[in-house]
């Protein structure tokens, strides 16, 4: 789905790209697509030479739920030090947080095509666990008990 946005970037930035199929939801639950993100990125990381590129240079990018892969790789990688640090990550409208799906920018584009909010919950839950059983209380926020809430409200809340 991909391949044409790949070339267009490798083509326009004079890079290599390297797109990676990696297992997809429902069929596949977390970790899958994670692992296969992390595997390919260490064996990128890990046979650069062979591929003529240049350490410093290497950037991982991805776009939705690729784009929470690339933050998740990135995170994983960044205190490695037995391989090359990544220069950057570029992340498109990426999914990055499952604890409150009320924030102002759920609502201000609950209903602006493509990725509506219940759509965002569906995908999510897809991802996590293969089912949306619990999709209202996703919805609702009920799904974070109290005590997590209080902990990361300082970095997710509307203000």
């Amino acid at each position: 789905s991909h391949e044409k946005v790949c070339q267009y970037i490798a083509k326009e930035s004079d890079s290599l790209v390297v797109s990676v199929g990696y297992r997809l939801a429902p069929e596949h639950k977390y970790p899958a697509a994670y692992e296969d993100c992390l595997n390919a990125t260490q064996h990128f990381l890990q046979h650069l030479e062979r591929y003529g590129v240049d350490p410093a240079r290497v950037t991982v990018c991805g776009d939705s739920a690729g784009g929470n892969l690339a933050a998740a790789v990135s995170q994983t990688l960044a205190g490695s030090s037995e391989l090359p640090r990544l220069r950057a990550q570029i992340l498109i409208y990426p999914g990055l947080q499952a604890l409150d799906f009320n924030l102002p920018s759920y609502q201000q584009n609950r209903g602006v095509p493509l990725l509506f909010r219940e759509r965002a919950v569906f995908y999510s839950l897809q991802y996590v666990q293969g089912d949306t059983s619990n999709i209202e209380e996703v919805l609702e926020g009920s799904h974070i008990p109290p005590d997590m809430r209080l902990k990361y409200g300082k970095w997710v809340n509307p203000d």
